[in-house]
């Protein structure tokens, strides 16, 4: 009985130490999809869909009807907030912040938007409908792949996840301006014109030196509002917002960013994302599988995410190094690049959520591209999980 207590004592330990590392939020993500996908193909999946999309909040605008929309166009804002925040210190204060240092990842970075937009073209066409889905394999879920990284090894050189990090705060930016641009359909002028204002004022405190948190909450309130009538996707103003957030230093070395950074980060990383997850990951599995992944748009995605992603990647920081535009990340090998190259390809969080983008009147392409994405970030997972624990020290793998 004590060994046995033992045993179990050593499994909650080991649990708890995992939840708290860098993989923690990937292991709760993958958790919770993998509950959406068991609650989708089980007796549950009535019960799951009606606990998403069942129409009980009170409306005060379309899309906030269901669960579903609270956490896509709510939630989801919230996340995207943090995304600003983690952008604009990179680029005020970080690994953006100089030429020298955001010149790779920059680079590694389009070539890793680009080359998974081309293969999925390539594989889905151009023709509407499909060929709206175009950006869905150009995103990078910064959650799992940190998550895998850390469970691959932690001998690996540092160097790695820095530019892990920076070359997924790169691509985040890139998905941002892509929904903004692409995935817009009609915009509202007076609404539009409410949001802007409300952030013109919001860059007016910072410039007054406000620093209160309160005042740029609220504020940040009625952004979202606006955007949400404005025709723009919501999630847009959490973005917008997070740029008026002052980084200024205070005498103790703090600043009102880096203080909401750190307070909501943990809210985004262990409650939105999971909860997105699970909302977002339930599509269910018909009896044809393999013909379905056979079809063009599952395949588009998947081959975007698994080959374009580590193609576009290796190829960007191999061609940089050799023609001495930049080099590459100190003391990585070649091996553990490719394999963090693969590991960019998990695509999951932004992935979902440019495929609703896509497909907003066909949920049957919205769930073709699920699986697709669900695949393609398995398979990229596993991929760079492997290739970085074979190239980890010794001492590392043990």
């Amino acid at each position: 009985m004590p060994r046995s207590r033992n045993f179990i004592s050593r499994i909650a330990s080991a649990l708890v130490r995992l939840a708290h590392g860098d993989s923690g939020a990937g292991i709760i993500l993958i958790a919770a999809a993998g509950a959406a996908l068991i609650a989708a193909n089980s007796a549950l999946t009535h019960d799951y869909h009606e606990l998403l999309h069942h129409p009980f909040f009170p409306v005060m605008a379309q899309p906030l009807s269901s669960v579903h929309g609270w956490i896509n166009d709510a939630l989801m804002a919230v996340f995207f907030f943090v995304v600003g925040l983690e952008i604009k210190r990179e680029v005020l204060d970080g690994e953006l912040a100089s030429a020298a240092r955001r010149r790779l990842p920059v680079i590694a970075a389009l070539a890793g938007m680009a080359l998974p937009a081309l293969v999925y073209l390539a594989l889905a066409g151009t023709a509407r409908p499909l060929g709206a889905g175009w950006a869905i394999p150009a995103a990078t879920d910064i959650a799992f792949a940190v998550g895998v990284l850390a469970l691959a090894g932690k001998r690996l050189p540092p160097s790695l996840r820095v530019f892990l990090l920076t070359v997924a705060i790169v691509d985040d930016l890139g998905a941002v301006a892509i929904i903004a641009l692409f995935y817009t359909a009609t915009i509202n002028l007076l609404w539009s014109g409410a949001a802007l204002a409300v952030l013109a004022a919001m860059a007016l405190m910072n410039r007054a030196g406000a620093t209160r948190a309160l005042p740029y909450c609220l504020a940040s309130l009625l952004v979202w509002y606006c955007v949400l009538h404005s025709g723009v996707h919501p999630t847009i103003a959490g973005v917008l917002a997070a740029m008026t957030i002052p980084l200024r230093l205070s005498k103790h070395g703090d600043s009102l960013l880096l203080r909401m950074e750190h307070a909501l980060a943990p809210w985004s990383a262990y409650l939105i994302v999971p909860l997105f997850g699970f909302a977002n990951a339930g599509v269910e599995l018909p009896q044809g599988l393999a013909n379905l992944i056979a079809s063009p748009l599952p395949l588009a995605v998947a081959a975007g995410l698994f080959l374009g992603k580590q193609t576009g990647i290796f190829g960007a920081i191999w061609l940089s190094e050799k023609l001495g535009v930049a080099p590459r990340p100190s003391g990585a090998s070649w091996l553990q690049l490719w394999g963090l190259s693969a590991l960019c390809g998990i695509g999951f969080t932004m992935s979902l959520f440019i495929g609703a983008l896509a497909f907003p009147a066909a949920p049957q392409l919205v769930d073709a591209a699920k699986i697709g994405v669900l695949i393609g970030s398995a398979l990229a997972g596993l991929l760079g999980f492997v290739v970085l624990k074979l190239a980890a020290p010794p001492s590392s793998r043990t």
